[in-house]
This record gives C-alpha cells, sequence and structure tokens, in this order.
C-alpha cells in the first residue's frame, strides 16, 4: 500500500517544514508494517514536496497512525498535506525487466463487507 501526502510549501517556511518532515518520516519509519518512505521536492517547482510512505497494508499504516509519536510528529504535519485522496493499493507491478504482476483489490466487494 502506498501513501502520497502532498503539500505546497513556501520558500521561507521550507526549512522548518524539512525538519518537521523528517520528524514525521523517522515516527512513522519506527511502525510496524512500514517498508520505506521518502521525502521529495519537485524539480520543476521547489514549492511541491510529496511525503511518500510503503505499507505491509491499510491496516499496518492505519494502526501506525494511532502510536503516540505518530499522533505528536506526523498528524499534525499531514493534516497540513492537500486536501485529495492519498492512499493507494497496488493492482500491478513490475520488476526491471520482469512481467506484470496483477492482484486483486482488497477493497471489499459491497458496503457492508
Amino acid at each position: 500500500m502506498l501513501v502520497t501526502n502532498r503539500f505546497v510549501v513556501d520558500a521561507d517556511v521550507a526549512d522548518d517544514f524539512t525538519g518537521r518532515a523528517h520528524a514525521a518520516l523517522a515516527a512513522l519509519a519506527a511502525r510496524p508494517g512500514y517498508l520505506r518512505g521518502d521525502l521529495l521536492r519537485a524539480l520543476d517547482d521547489p514549492t511541491h514536496w510529496c511525503l511518500l510512505t510503503e505499507w505491509e497494508s491499510v491496516g499496518a499504516y492505519r494502526r501506525a497512525l494511532g502510536g503516540f509519536d505518530v499522533k505528536i510528529t506526523a498528524v499534525p504535519l499531514l493534516a497540513q498535506s492537500v486536501d485529495e485522496p492519498s492512499a493507494y493499493e497496488t493492482l500491478a507491478s513490475a520488476a526491471p525487466e520482469g512481467e506484470i504482476v496483477v492482484v486483486a483489490s482488497d477493497r471489499a466487494a459491497g458496503p457492508y463487507r
């Protein structure tokens, strides 16, 4: 599962933002189910940033958000991200020069499942 949180950050507060983003990334990285994460900045517009994390499952990510350190450092930062969908499930993947591997969705088929 991939989580992308995008931010628009004015240049005059970029240093503060990166410090807070590093702390958030460290708190998330300490949680069970965390696979990897990156803090990214757009090459074409340095005011656009992205915090990208990968998780074993949606459950692992949701449980991570309940951790004390995450609530203190990451959640306030994530609340400032662009208001848009941020959690994505993998439906197909390919290793370098590899075959496309298609997997079924984890989304429930019905509203009560």
